[in-house]
């Protein structure tokens, strides 16, 4: 098993996010994307979750213990 820190499925859901609760608060994105922006990753991120599964090889663990 590996560490919970070292899937990229699990990076790629906490980068994205942080990246909302920053928007949400800060609003410095919106004026600069297209407007059906946010239905693109709504739409998109699942895709990219199941990729991600599809070429999962390892468990997860959720302690910080070495990867084996």
């Amino acid at each position: 098993m590996k560490p919970w820190y070292l899937s990229k499925t699990l990076i790629l859901n906490l980068v994205v996010a942080a990246l909302t609760a920053a928007e949400a608060q800060l609003n410095f994105l919106q004026p600069l994307l297209p407007v059906n922006f946010y239905a693109v990753v709504a739409f998109g991120l699942p895709i990219f979750n199941a990729v991600l599964r599809l070429v999962t090889k390892q468990a997860i663990s959720l302690g910080f213990g070495e990867s084996k």
